[in-house]
């Protein structure tokens, strides 16, 4: 599991922009690692969530952690960063609103690593530092709106790229820890990171999801462009396992662009359902790696750039692993909070 978290790393690289100097690094201080004594962000503080349903009208929540969007020069971003809190906010509206219609919407901004410090230290020191300051925020969140916002609701968790990375960490390790929590989450969309048995055997509670309908599961996918080769350290690991998003399946029966409920794409005319664009397979590559293989959209338009293969390999469609199925995704919560509220 310790080696998604180095992964989801490679992610904040990828997603990355500034140039960071080696000087003003270390004139930083170095982040906290696992095991140290971590302050976490004061939930407390209304200011520290992004989303927040103070009157919740629904029956369901949904936890939301949003991925990369920490671009300063900081080993470790202060959890006051207007930019990766404006990033955030826009990866909502363009994402994560995806799910927001299947319950009452918490994300909280959590302190994310600077990419390029954290890619120069060896793996063993990247592992610590990526269990100190996310985790502990994470989990400090997710404890807060459990004692003071969910009042015992079932809850949805969502996540995309290094959120999923500490999705895992919720699901694998706190819930492990706290199986009563575990028995209301009607779902977990961990999407963009590699889920696998090794993984599921951190937990035995947890379990893949198999269909549209069922319930307690974590869904997971990864998109490529047919001829990926996937980034040796990148998101898609050995073993990593995929569900269809269109026919939620795990069979390797292709669903047409046109089976597709519509994703949801910056246009010219600005964020915009599209039709007929994304197709998906559930394809194995080499390592028993399980993604989903998109051959209708165009990767000179939608695929990953050229300097972010270096992280994610070539054929990545990872930007846009919620976007192409953005309505599949909402039909699907949807779905499971109804499966779940029938029991």
């Amino acid at each position: 599991m310790k080696k998604n978290l180095v992964l989801a790393l490679a992610v904040v690289f990828a997603l990355s922009l500034t140039a960071c100097g080696a000087k003003s690094q270390k004139e930083s201080g170095l982040p906290p690692v696992e095991g140290d004594s971590i302050t976490a962000v004061d939930y407390a503080d209304e200011n520290n969530w992004a989303l927040l349903k103070q009157n919740p009208d629904q029956p369901v929540d949904v936890f939301i952690l949003y991925p990369t969007m920490y671009q300063g020069e900081a080993p470790l971003a202060g959890i006051d960063d207007e930019g990766m809190r404006g990033r955030a906010d826009d990866w909502y509206i363009r994402n994560g609103s995806a799910f927001e219609t299947a319950g009452n919407v918490y994300m909280p901004y959590y302190r994310q690593l600077n990419a390029v410090w954290a890619l120069s230290q060896t793996p063993e020191e990247r592992n610590k530092y990526a269990n100190g300051a996310s985790k502990t925020d994470v989990f400090a969140a997710f404890e807060y709106y459990l004692e003071n916002y969910n009042n015992g609701r079932p809850f949805i968790i969502a996540s995309h790229s290094q959120g999923s990375a500490m999705a895992m960490e919720v699901v694998f390790d706190y819930f492990a820890q706290n199986p009563e929590v575990a028995e209301r989450m009607v779902a977990a969309y961990i999407i963009g990171m590699s889920i696998s048995e090794k993984d599921l055997a951190r937990n035995p509670n947890m379990r893949f999801a198999e269909n549209a309908d069922d319930t307690g599961v974590i869904i997971s996918y990864n998109v490529v462009a047919p001829g990926a080769e996937p980034a040796a350290n990148g998101v898609i690991l050995p073993g990593a396992m995929a569900i269809n998003p269109i026919t939620w399946t795990r069979s390797g029966e292709t669903a047409s662009a046109e089976a597709n409920l519509g994703s949801y794409m910056n246009t010219d005319n600005g964020l915009e359902k599209m039709m007929n664009l994304a197709d998906a397979t559930v394809s194995e590559l080499d390592n028993n790696m399980e993604v989903i293989l998109c051959s209708t959209a165009d990767y000179s338009t939608y695929g990953i750039t050229e300097e972010m293969q270096a992280v994610f390999g070539k054929g990545s469609y990872h930007n846009n692993d919620i976007s192409f199925y953005y309505f599949n995704l909402r039909e699907n919560a949807e779905n499971r909070v109804a499966k779940y509220l029938e029991k």
